[in-house]
């Protein structure tokens, strides 16, 4: 029996469904290949930094077996919200607090905000807008950096990003459930750092007062955006929402702001409890100083400004140089609103603070805008690539996000852009022993006792019999590192381990050393320690 014959332009089911895949696949690539680059970013290297004090700090201080015990420890050591931390309890107690267990949380929030990042592109302005604000996202050295540290910034990142989708979605189509995810979602952003407030602020203001969203009742503001391949949006029919512009206002803060005032006013009695543990540095570093870093830490990464002044003028004379022909060449109307709301949100995510700081509340730490990084990188994709720039934008955007990329590995391949290996030092210190001390300053307190289990701080005023004093810390070293700490110890070996400085000294027999003295011999100016053997 012959096969039927089929009619000349009649597509055959088989023929609709592969030609469906092929397109979902032209589609999607570019997300794909993205995230893996961005994980593979994130992951690849996770354990092989040492943890450096913050790190460090939060397993031997603060993580208890019990979460109550942990949660007093957040209380009364740290000086953020408490989201991480739980979140962190739970993921160590099933896998440990090895660096990689300890940092895992972080790279999976990392790796999953390129996906938002996407999405926030793509509800701004478009698939071109998506694909490259989630190049710019996974390759920012800045936002790998802290995809790969235990602690919240990472989380932090992941839940800003989530506010700013759910802002999105709501502004086009204000829905009770839309408003209430957007609040769900500011209200967990402030429960993983409290810089979110000055993310929250131009949010809310926008979802308030936004009047450039297209009429109620238009096609745009009735309708569900639904992306066409290689052409215009499509619109659907969309369920009756809760008006933008008819008498809303009322509804929208009760359902989108409601929670994160909740969430804030929660918060007030641990903030008071915290009265800003830690944040004493922030006061030393001048002001001058940290706004030179703000965009230093986006263009170039936390340790960039070693690399200099010119390689973070190469890379912001790209991402200059993309803005400057991405408006030479106009925005579309669609691109226009986009390019102000992320605007809006990253102004007012960086300028509050520094605003506060020259008002004299001055907690305006560069790492604490890391945030801001997800509208500042959606801003710049907006600017680079609109329609009108075609295939020259996308260049100009690949080429900042493989200036970024090249940034990330370069921390990869460079000791000196590393955090210092504390895990190294402590190698060459070698196994707890009841006849040694170690002096150090705070940051190194945190990683040897990390990384030397057994060690404890040195009661003030105590004597310590000992026969070995190990002397650690970084450039710049005191006049007087090298000389013995106290009388009958001579110099035994000096060893800089990636720039971590070890004098060792030993005597024929142990002697009598007050604590006083070994803080005196500390050779890195700051806050002294002294590490001895814990009493078992």
């Amino acid at each position: 029996m012959s096969a039927p014959a089929v009619s000349p332009g009649v597509t055959t089911p088989s023929e609709t469904a592969g030609s469906g895949v092929a397109n979902a696949a032209r589609r999607w690539w570019p997300l794909v290949a993205i995230v893996l680059l961005g994980a593979g970013w994130r992951f690849a290297t996770l354990s092989s930094q040492s943890l450096w004090y913050d790190e460090a700090f939060t397993p031997v201080h603060v993580l208890h077996s019990g979460l109550l015990a942990t949660l007093r420890g957040v209380a009364h050591t740290e000086n953020s919200p408490p989201l991480w931390y739980v979140l962190e309890w739970a993921l160590t107690r099933m896998l440990g607090t090895g660096a990689f267990a300890l940092r895992l949380l972080s790279a999976i929030a990392g790796s999953a905000t390129v996906i938002l990042a996407w999405a926030i592109g793509s509800e701004l302005a478009g698939r071109r807008v998506a694909i490259a604000t989630a190049a710019l996202v996974a390759a920012n050295p800045l936002l790998v950096w802290y995809s790969q540290e235990a602690r919240a910034y990472g989380l932090f990142v992941l839940c800003c990003a989530i506010a700013m989708l759910c802002l999105l979605r709501a502004l086009y189509r204000p829905t009770r459930g839309r408003l209430l995810l957007f609040g769900a979602s500011g209200a967990l952003a402030l429960l993983t750092h409290y810089f979110a407030v000055f993310l929250l602020v131009p949010m809310v203001l926008l979802l308030l007062f936004d009047r450039s969203a297209p009429a109620h009742g238009s096609e745009e503001s009735s309708a569900t955006r639904v992306h066409a391949q290689g052409g215009p949006n499509r619109f659907v029919p969309a369920k009756a929402g809760i008006s933008l512009h008819e008498g809303g206002i009322a509804a929208r803060a009760l359902y989108g702001a409601g929670l994160p005032v909740l969430t804030g006013a929660a918060l007030i009695p641990l903030i008071s409890a915290q009265a800003g543990h830690g944040t004493q540095w922030i006061g030393r570093w001048a002001l001058a100083s940290r706004l030179e870093t703000i965009p230093q830490y986006y263009l170039t990464g936390y340790t960039g400004a070693s690399l200099g002044h010119g390689i973070e003028l190469l890379v912001g004379g790209v991402a200059l140089a993309g803005v400057v022909f991405g408006l030479w060449r106009g925005l579309e109307r669609r691109e226009e609103r986009g390019a102000l709301i992320a605007l809006s949100i990253s102004a007012g995510a960086v300028l509050i603070p520094i605003v506060l700081a020259f008002a004299g509340a001055d907690y305006l730490a560069p790492r604490n805008l890391v945030g801001a990084m997800i509208p500042v990188s959606a801003l710049l994709a907006v600017l680079i690539v609109p329609r009108r720039t075609r295939t020259a934008g996308m260049a100009l955007a690949g080429l900042l996000a493989l200036a970024f990329g090249a940034l990330s590995v370069d921390v990869y391949l460079s000791p000196r852009l590393q955090r210092g290996d504390w895990a190294a030092l402590a190698r060459a210190i070698g196994p707890v022993s009841s006849q040694r001390a170690i002096t150090t300053v705070e940051l190194g307190s945190a990683p040897l006792e990390y990384y030397l289990p057994g060690l404890k701080g040195a009661a003030l005023g105590t004597k310590i019999a000992v026969r070995e004093i190990d002397d650690t810390g970084y450039a710049p070293l005191r006049a007087s590192a090298g000389s013995p700490p106290a009388p009958g110890f001579h110099l035994a070996e000096r060893r800089d381990v990636h720039g971590l400085i070890l004098y060792r000294f030993l005597a024929p027999a142990p002697l009598v050393v007050g604590e006083r003295a070994l803080r005196a011999a500390v050779i890195t100016a700051g806050r002294p320690e002294v590490l001895v053997e814990r009493a078992s």
